[in-house]
């Protein structure tokens, strides 16, 4: 029973980080994007505005996971920006279908959203979807509406060609 019980226990304590980061939605609230630029510093980011009862999120949210498996290298974030507050049930459903559970998933936890769009870009006006691609230099490329696979492929490629 004691082994058991043991072995249980040192494969919660294993399994425990990667359970706990997999499926959470971090609270997108004021200082968050200052904060995500300094934690992604130096890595290539695509940090990708979407939402639940935006349609061609629905489209665009699987290409973006396969996206995430095809390239490593990239850190991929998501930020759930849609305007109908309170929906991390659905949020995270629609991520794990997509195949970006394992992502940095982040949901709008402020009301005021437009103080949280103002924060990332002044001339936001909250159309969703949104893709923001953060160089390794912090150049910042934005792309209106749905991302073209292609494009951001040939991006990823420009970030792997900067190291060498």
């Amino acid at each position: 029973m004691k082994r058991h019980l043991l072995a249980a226990l040192m494969l919660f304590v294993v399994l425990s980080p990667a359970a706990a980061e997999q499926g959470t939605l971090k609270p997108f609230e004021r200082g968050s994007w200052q904060k995500l630029l300094r934690a992604h510093a130096g890595h290539p980011t695509l940090v990708h505005f979407w939402g639940v009862t935006c349609g061609p999120c629905k489209v665009e949210l699987p290409e973006l996971g396969q996206f995430m498996k095809d390239h490593p290298g990239i850190d991929i974030v998501t930020i759930s920006a849609d305007l109908v507050p309170n929906l991390p049930e659905a949020t995270r459903a629609m991520l794990d279908r997509a195949g970006l559970a394992s992502a940095e998933n982040w949901i709008f936890g402020d009301g005021f959203a437009e103080r949280l769009r103002f924060e990332i870009d002044p001339a936001w006006q909250g159309d969703i979807p949104r893709t923001m691609l953060v160089a390794r230099d912090g150049t910042v490329t934005t792309i209106e509406g749905s991302a073209e696979i292609a494009d951001l492929n040939k991006w990823s490629e420009a970030q792997a060609a900067a190291l060498r």
